[in-house]
């Protein structure tokens, strides 16, 4: 059914446009600019004339009487021909020096007009355009976990309001993205968490059974690594889609002990590869979530242990604070990463020249939730490729 458009009362050419106002401000300003220096430029010229005009001399009685002393060279002449001579190079020079400061005048007139209208017409097109500002601020406020706020502009409908509207139904259909994405998180965690739980505690009771039989035992081995995997898939999947937010409530996080705790969760997988844990920890404290920012040192210190050289490795783990930074440094020998493949080991399920399943180092996903961690706390995480084999991994979050 064809339903017709509301008429709009004021007609399209009266609408109080941005570029109607604009138009009419500076053109308004241009106008009294002119008429303002056309005024000074008529005083300037009337009293160059009437300077001009001044009687240079008066005749009475036959005899000649200097009034000025602009051109004291009349008085000398004694014929009329070289005295008319003489008024008239007086009268040039005069007419010459009153155009000169004439010229001077204008000139400085202009210079100051041209100033006054450079500071009015900063001052006017801030207000103009301080409804951008407006927009601007709300925008760099607004983060993937604090999307209520508006901006609500009021004043005449023109462009700009139409704009911060816009951005506004905008930020109304991301709310309801990202409460649709939560509530899939919270329902998914239920979903997949159960059954594997499930699944998890049937496999260990049958293997807790001493009457099965070695071949029962090798296959629910298998199976429970296998249901381990998929577990640790899950809670990666879940991690990584709840810390690609920016963090709005934050608490003060030391690095340093983010890191030690990592440390301390890995020495044992460490010692059983040979690897030799190096620390130099000093405190960086950040404002955060304190247990992903610990999922990132874990994720790091572990990659580090797990691709490293067997029995004559190590993994040096620094945190520091330089130049209004706090940083996580985890470096590592291990095999020569090539430098084209280094954006490549931040892609989820992506390792260094495994296969994408059947691997024993994890899901492929630590990379991945770090630099998802690092994101949301307004930070950053590279790597670059250490020389003689291995990687060094850098995170770096404000203060």
């Amino acid at each position: 059914m064809w339903n017709p458009q509301p008429q709009e009362s004021t007609a399209p050419w009266l609408r109080p446009t941005i570029r109607i106002r604009l138009t009419v401000l500076y053109g308004g300003m241009f106008l009294i600019a002119g008429v303002v220096l056309l005024w000074i430029i008529y005083l300037l010229a009337a009293q160059a004339l009437h300077q001009g005009n001044e009687p240079l001399f008066s005749i009475t009685s036959g005899n000649v009487t200097i009034n000025s002393n602009a051109c004291p060279g009349l008085g000398s002449h004694t014929s009329a021909d070289a005295f008319q001579q003489a008024l008239a190079q007086c009268m040039d020079a005069r007419r010459a020096a009153a155009l000169n400061t004439l010229l001077k005048r204008s000139l400085i007139t202009l210079i100051g007009m041209a100033v006054v209208a450079f500071a009015f017409g900063y001052v006017m097109a801030g207000r103009v355009l301080a409804p951008l500002g407006r927009i601007t601020r709300t925008a760099r406020g607004v983060v993937g976990s604090d999307l209520k706020r508006r901006i609500e502009l009021d004043g005449p409908d023109d462009e700009l309001k139409e704009l911060a509207d816009t951005f506004d139904e905008m930020l109304d259909r991301l709310e309801r993205s990202f409460d649709a994405q939560r509530r899939f998180v919270a329902n998914a965690s239920h979903e997949l968490r159960t059954p594997l739980a499930i699944n998890r505690t049937l496999l260990e009771v049958q293997l807790s059974d001493p009457g099965t039989s070695p071949e029962l035992q090798q296959l629910g081995k298998t199976l429970l690594a296998t249901n381990e995997r998929s577990e640790q898939l899950v809670e990666g999947l879940l991690l990584l889609a709840r810390s690609d937010n920016e963090i709005v409530d934050r608490k003060p996080v030391d690095l340093a002990e983010a890191a030690s705790q990592a440390l301390d969760q890995t020495r044992g997988e460490a010692q059983a590869k040979g690897v030799e844990l190096r620390s130099d920890l000093t405190e960086a404290v950040v404002q955060g979530n304190g247990v992903l920012l610990e999922r990132i040192a874990l994720n790091l210190v572990q990659n580090a242990v797990r691709y490293n050289v067997p029995g004559n490795g190590w993994v040096r783990v620094r945190t520091a604070v330089e130049g209004g930074q706090a940083l996580l440094v985890v470096a590592n020998t291990g095999p020569v990463v090539p430098a084209y493949e280094i954006d490549n080991l931040f892609e989820p399920f992506r390792r260094l020249r495994t296969e994408r399943t059947g691997s024993d180092k994890g899901v492929g996903l630590g990379l991945s939730i770090a630099r998802s961690v690092a994101r949301a706390h307004g930070g950053v995480i590279t790597a670059e490729p250490r020389e003689g084999g291995g990687l060094v991994m850098r995170v770096a979050i404000p203060l």
